[in-house]
């Protein structure tokens, strides 16, 4: 294609509501262009990303027997309102009327819709198993819609459903979308991690996140370098630190830290480890009556070492905490510690409270934590001796940098990541509450057993361009990039032999099947390198008068510090050699 044919529209600055690296080079380099808060059209250039995203996972979901198909983006409200979701998802759900009156929602998913295809199509076990699924636009009414394509609220998503006759069956589809995912990403070139993550709304019992390694991501991902462990900072486990509690050395002492209200300011003043220290936490639930009125309030206090964090996912599957819980208000606390936030502690308490504590903290001696008045706390505290042993000991903390592994084979390290894809394993969770059901060897109507598998199409360009970017601008994988190669004539406008030495490597390589670029433009050479830097074409070629009369062109990838000679007869084989070593070719 010629430069002539398409359209480019480079920005020398980024607007100034740009926040992320990736949201910044996908409008400076026209890829997206901003129509409302988290709506984006995306412009010739970021299209052709998109479409080669798409055939890629096109091609591995057909090849992993998944079966295309393709469900609305507008869906009736009955079909959420069968599950519950129509009421439970929130404002995150974009509910429409009709003109008349009826609901429907502007899907974020598809699991409702493709359940009901199920259940009326697939009545035997014969027709089993089965996996469908589409790449659709999908909506979300994020309230703060931000970093361009990260976050946005109209996304591109490919969505796949399994369904299965058991569960060793559904298992195995499982297994063949995640090894499916896992071609997807090579192919793409990405560096990404697998790692085992919390179900979270879409509900179920098996889940693995696709990460995309990256600085900027929002999500921690935990891993073991020795060792295949990884999970997402939500599920990963935190074994104890303390293999066992030993006898107390000390005797309790209420000490004197006026205005130290923290374990890290309590820990200096005392001149003690800070791993010496514990931190409460007061969480509430309640019970309500039909009405909706409250009828109980259940206080619980929550300890954790004082250089740890409360992992709020963790505490959320606790029996007592499943149902929902909030942070306690500042009169409840005072209601049962006699004291406000800061100084709390598990001893001398006003009211009952149900406490649980954290595998290290339940192996912990000689221990100081707030002494429920303001400005002192206890040292010296033990278990057994000064307070009774916790209601209930478990994993409530976040895992960190340097704590072992859980499978033993060492110790664990953090990075970030930008989550791209998403496999769960459902069950009969939506089966159930629409009554899907197929007809087993007996003639006995079973439940069918479901899997989701999804994958951000948008998004992953936004996680691409955050993990290969450089003062350029961005740097694409070979699979993934607009043009595979560009083609930059120095004068294509004024000098005949450029003209016709640039056509003709033009026509050559588009003759096998590469995807490549003309530049005609006649513009000066730095702002020509300029776009296309920006733009992150993996491989660009440059012709000019005087390299013509040497016999030679400049070759440069996109990662290379410099340009390279090459004889103009041997161009061609030297960017087949480039293009077939695959995505590192320009590293």
């Amino acid at each position: 294609m010629k430069s002539s044919q398409f359209f480019i529209s480079t920005l020398k600055e980024a607007p100034a509501d740009a926040e992320i690296v990736s949201h910044k080079l996908m409008l400076r380099a026209g890829f997206i262009k901003r129509l409302g808060a988290g709506i984006y059209n995306y412009m010739p250039m970021g299209l052709r990303v998109i479409r080669k995203v798409e055939a890629i996972i096109r091609e591995e979901m057909n090849r992993a027997g998944a079966v295309e198909l393709l469900m609305p983006v507008v869906q009736p409200a009955e079909l959420w309102q069968e599950t519950g979701r129509f009421d439970k998802m929130g404002p995150e759900l974009l509910r429409v009327k009709d003109r008349h009156e009826r609901d429907f929602i502007i899907q974020p998913t598809s699991e409702e819709v493709v359940t009901d295809i199920a259940r009326q199509e697939l009545r035997s076990y014969k027709q089993l198993p089965k996996n469908f699924y589409h790449i659709q636009t999908k909506f979300r009414d994020e309230r703060r819609p931000r970093f361009g394509v990260m976050r946005g609220r109209e996304f591109t998503m490919k969505d796949a459903y399994s369904f299965d006759r058991d569960v060793a069956s559904a298992g195995k589809s499982y297994d063949t979308m995640y090894a499916a995912y896992c071609a997807v990403f090579d192919r793409l070139g990405l560096q990404y991690r697998a790692v085992a993550a919390d179900t979270g709304a879409i509900g179920g019992d098996r889940s693995h996140e696709f990460q995309v390694i990256a600085e900027t991501g929002e999500d921690a991902i935990v891993y073991c370098p020795t060792s295949s462990y990884a999970a997402n900072i939500e599920l990963a486990e935190s074994v104890p630190l303390i293999a066992q509690r030993v006898a107390p050395a000390q005797g309790l002492e209420k000490t004197p830290t006026p205005g130290k209200s923290t374990c890290e300011d309590v820990a200096a003043l005392l001149n003690l480890p800070l791993q010496r220290t514990v931190k409460s936490l007061v969480l509430a639930t309640e019970e309500r009556n039909e009405a909706g009125d409250i009828t109980k309030v259940t206080v619980w206090l929550l300890l954790v070492r004082g250089d740890h964090a409360l992992n709020e996912v963790k505490a959320g599957k606790l029996v007592g905490l499943k149902g929902g819980y909030r942070f306690a208000t500042v009169a409840e606390i005072e209601e049962h510690f006699g004291c406000k936030p800061g100084y709390l502690g598990p001893i001398g308490l006003k009211k009952p409270v149900k406490v649980i504590a954290d595998r290290t903290v339940a192996n912990m001696s000689d221990f100081v934590c707030g002494a429920n008045e303001a400005d002192f706390h206890f040292t010296g505290v033990n278990w057994g001796r000064d307070l009774p042993e916790p209601d209930e000991v478990a994993d409530i903390r976040n895992a960190q940098a340097g704590d072992p592994s859980p499978d033993g084979q060492g110790v664990l390290a953090i990075q970030r990541g930008i989550e791209v894809g998403h496999v769960f394993y459902l069950g009969t969770k939506y089966s159930k509450a629409m009554n899907a059901t197929f007809l087993d060897e007996g003639g006995k109507p079973q439940f069918f057993e479901m899997g989701c598998y999804g994958i951000g199409v948008t998004r992953i360009l936004g996680a691409a361009i955050e993990q290969s970017h450089d003062e350029r601008g961005i740097v694409w994988p070979d699979s993934i990039a607009p043009f595979t190669v560009v083609i930059c004539p120095i004068g294509y406008d004024r000098s005949a032999e450029v003209k016709a030495a640039a056509d003709q490597l033009h026509d050559q390589l588009q003759a096998q099947g590469v995807d490549v670029m003309l530049d005609d433009r006649g513009e000066r050479p730095g702002a020509m390198f300029a776009d296309w830097e920006l733009i992150g074409v993996p491989h660009r070629v440059v012709l000019s008068d005087r390299g013509l009369k040497e016999g030679t062109v400049e070759y440069q990838g996109r990662r290379d510090a410099a340009a390279t000679k090459v004889a103009v007869a041997e161009v061609l084989a030297h960017l087949q050699a480039r293009l077939s070593s695959g995505p590192a070719a320009s590293a």
